[in-house]
């Protein structure tokens, strides 16, 4: 599971990010003084870091410049300083992604997940696997003893989230903001709808009893 290291200084700002980052799968670490930020982070050994450019006491890019001298680790800066000289210099520090705040949280993650995937080279890292059943996320395909079936977008980012949190009960409230990127205004029904749609999609490749239904808590695999 990799591990996300949050440079924010402004805590409702990180505790959010944390959250985002945590339901979609990874660990997290963060820092709440920034005397030793590139000690606290050379420590914690994250796959990528999250970075502010408006830190109490230093500066964003200064920390970037710093960083990228002593370690490969792949930087995102996510920040409301979104100037094009801004964006610029943090690019010329070292950074490899420039987010604008607000951010989305859904682009947020692909462009976290895109770049881990460019750092590794590793490209089975979009392959999940789980009791029997193969998830493609390239290919958006799930292949078990029955054969291989194409997954409509949702059907693969239920399957997704839930492999990526196997062994573990998934909120309706969290398969929600993951598929929507919000659950409010969401008739709680459409998830219901798609659930049996991606078991009436796994049964064609005789995978059953595979999505366990937890009443009034969410599901898992």
């Amino acid at each position: 599971m990799p591990l996300i290291y949050v440079v924010e200084d402004d805590a409702s700002i990180r505790g959010e990010l944390v959250q985002v980052l945590e339901r979609n799968g990874f660990e997290t670490a963060f820092c709440e003084t920034f005397e030793n930020v590139i000690e606290d982070i050379q420590a914690a050994g994250p796959d990528l870091v999250l970075l502010d450019l408006t830190l109490p006491g230093t500066d964003g890019q200064f920390v970037c410049r710093e960083l990228r001298a002593v370690s490969e680790v792949p930087i995102i800066v996510l920040t409301s300083r979104v100037t094009e000289i801004d964006e610029v210099m943090s690019m010329t520090m070292g950074a490899d992604d420039f987010i604008p705040k607000p951010y989305s949280s859904r682009v947020l993650v692909a462009r976290i997940q895109a770049l881990l995937r460019r750092a590794t080279g590793a490209a089975d890292r979009s392959i999940l696997e789980h009791h029997g059943v193969t998830l493609d996320l390239s290919r958006s395909t799930a292949t078990a003893v029955g054969g291989t079936v194409e997954l409509t977008k949702n059907e693969m980012r239920i399957l997704a989230l839930l492999m990526q949190r196997a062994g573990t009960i998934v909120s309706r409230e969290d398969i929600m903001r993951d598929l929507w990127d919000s659950d409010a205004f969401i008739d709680d029904n459409t998830l219901t709808v798609n659930i049996n749609r991606l078991r009436a999609t796994l049964a064609k490749i005789g995978v059953k009893d595979y999505l366990a239904t937890h009443r009034g808590r969410g599901y898992s695999v």
